[in-house]
């Protein structure tokens, strides 16, 4: 490993742990073994700069290490003795009653001990972060769908109900580890894309349902989309636009057990260019059953 650990990720030695972050991403994607397999000389330089990683992206670390409490590989440097002390005659014993030679070869054994150490510390792999866009009716009925990674097509199973912004995790799927320690997860932010017909709010599905101005007046049976297709919906007589009436159990089912309703709200809609007939019947019918839907409206305060 370079002497130096800022060197190994290419920066500078007050870098911002953003910098540094993004550095040894870049790095590794460019030296990921599965990238350049059997180039021995590259999978070193990857196991370097993970271990680099390892202390200069934790606070701690990089702080010890910029004062010098620990070396490259993370171990515990040995105490600074003086010239004066090191030229000490040999057999010197010092007020502990120990010679100086037994007291460097301890040190020297323990330095030992640490590089072994080191040399068996393992990494975990870094997790790997990923966007999907599944459709409103995908994520509410949940099912299997592809996302492309580096390396790999994976199948992702999608979780019924799953809302907008949530995260799948997939165990071991990132970066892979060093010195045998385990690879990162891949984490999958889900993006619920809108539909046209229904929307969602909490457990419940809402869409707003067109009605003719015959079934809103004599009411009927009519057909409405649901998440499993279509069911019969009956209007009663009379109905307004803005009237909502409820689907039970037609809403997100979730895997605990929980099942919402879906709400329908009629909307009546008039023909796109009504008739003479029409026009004629309804001059007539409004002679002897005028009404004000504004009524209302007229005691309303105003400041």
């Amino acid at each position: 490993m370079a002497k130096n650990l800022y060197d190994v990720l290419g920066v500078k030695r007050g870098a911002e742990p953003d910098e540094i972050k993004k550095a040894y991403r870049k790095l590794t994607k460019s030296l990921h073994p599965d990238l350049n397999p059997g180039d021995q000389k590259t999978e070193e330089r990857f196991k370097a700069v993970s271990a680099a990683y390892d202390i200069l992206g934790k606070d701690k670390k990089r702080g010890q290490y910029d004062r010098g409490e620990i070396d490259e590989n993370g171990a515990d440097k040995a105490p600074q003795y003086s010239q004066q002390h090191a030229r000490q005659p040999h057999g010197f014993q010092g007020r502990g009653g120990f010679s100086d030679t037994g007291d460097m070869g301890d040190i020297f054994s323990q330095m030992f001990r640490d590089r072994q150490a080191q040399s068996r510390q393992s990494f975990a792999g870094q997790d790997q972060r990923y966007n999907m866009s599944v459709t409103f009716i995908e994520a509410a009925l949940g099912g299997k769908k592809q996302v492309q990674m580096a390396d790999e097509a994976l199948s992702v199973t999608i979780p019924q109900g799953i809302e907008d912004g949530k995260t799948i995790r997939l165990k071991g799927k990132g970066q892979p580890g060093y010195g045998g320690g385990p690879a990162g997860d891949a984490l999958i932010q889900i993006e619920v894309l809108t539909d046209p017909v229904f929307s969602r709010e909490g457990l419940n599905i809402n869409l707003t349902l067109p009605i003719t101005l015959y079934e809103a007046a004599l009411g009927g049976k009519v057909e409405v989309p649901t998440l499993h297709g279509m069911v019969g919906l009956k209007i009663p007589k009379g109905s307004q636009s803005g009237q909502t009436m409820r689907l039970k159990g037609r809403g997100i089912a979730m895997r605990s057990g929980k099942t919402g309703d879906q709400m329908v709200t009629l909307s009546v809609q008039m023909p796109n260019a009504p008739d003479d007939d029409l026009t004629a019947f309804l001059e007539s019918w409004k002679e002897d059953h005028a009404y004000d839907p504004r009524e209302k409206l007229k005691s309303a305060t105003f400041v």
